[in-house]
């Protein structure tokens, strides 16, 4: 069996992930990127079985998803209310008292191929993006052995009832989220940098006459300010 492992760079359980698959999947090829980095020419000559991403944030083009003859799994930190980028933020914004993570079969369109499997959570009044994330990411964990081990041992994927219920959230709906005003009451403001603050990235900021001013403490890190 071969298989093309495609994981988010330096993250620790994607890291763990990937051992986990090399050592029981001889075939493995391991592949991490970091947002922004563009796709490496060697996966257009990738031929196997399967593909799965991990937290990549790479959208595969469909030349590159025809490679695998079997499967192209995506490992999604989301339900499937909320694809695409920004929706652990989207969803506290939303006040939800549910959220989870799916995985799905991958087409080119992002966030929008049929459903495997999905796992919900409760989330808390007191979660933040960060409390949130790190839960999403071990429910995540938790399905890649589970997925991965019905993939060696040469068992059916499941198929979930579940589907896609909008379109993909964009980098840009999660920037807008950022931006809090005036005419905003306080209930507001305080769901949008509930929403939006994050360790070592930027969150909610007023935009006045061209300029940016951000929440203390969410400003984006420059050569001036590193903490």
């Amino acid at each position: 069996m071969d298989i093309l492992f495609l994981g988010k760079r330096g993250d620790s359980q994607c890291e763990a992930a990937a051992e986990f698959l090399a050592t029981t999947c001889e075939n493995t090829a391991i592949v991490y990127a970091a947002l922004g980095e563009p796709l490496p020419e060697e996966l257009g000559s990738w031929q196997g079985d399967y593909i799965l991403s991990y937290l990549c944030p790479w959208v595969l083009p469909a030349n590159i998803l025809e490679r695998a003859s079997r499967a192209s799994l995506n490992f999604h930190p989301g339900p499937p209310e909320y694809p695409g980028a920004g929706c652990t933020n989207m969803a506290l914004y939303h006040e939800v008292a549910e959220y989870g993570v799916t995985c799905h079969h991958m087409i080119p369109r992002v966030d929008a191929g049929p459903v495997v499997q999905v796992r919900r959570f409760p989330v808390f009044p007191a979660d933040t993006v960060l409390t949130l994330t790190r839960r999403c990411h071990a429910h995540i964990a938790a399905m890649f052995y589970d997925i991965v081990s019905i993939i060696l041992l040469g068992e059916a994927l499941p198929a979930s009832e579940e589907s896609w219920t909008r379109a993909a959230y964009t980098r840009k709906d999660l920037d807008a989220l950022k931006v809090v005003t005036p005419e905003m009451d306080e209930a507001e403001v305080a769901r949008r940098i509930r929403a939006t603050t994050y360790p070592g990235w930027d969150g909610a900021r007023v935009e006045l006459h061209g300029r940016r001013f951000y929440l203390e403490g969410s400003a984006p890190k420059t050569k001036d300010n590193k903490s």
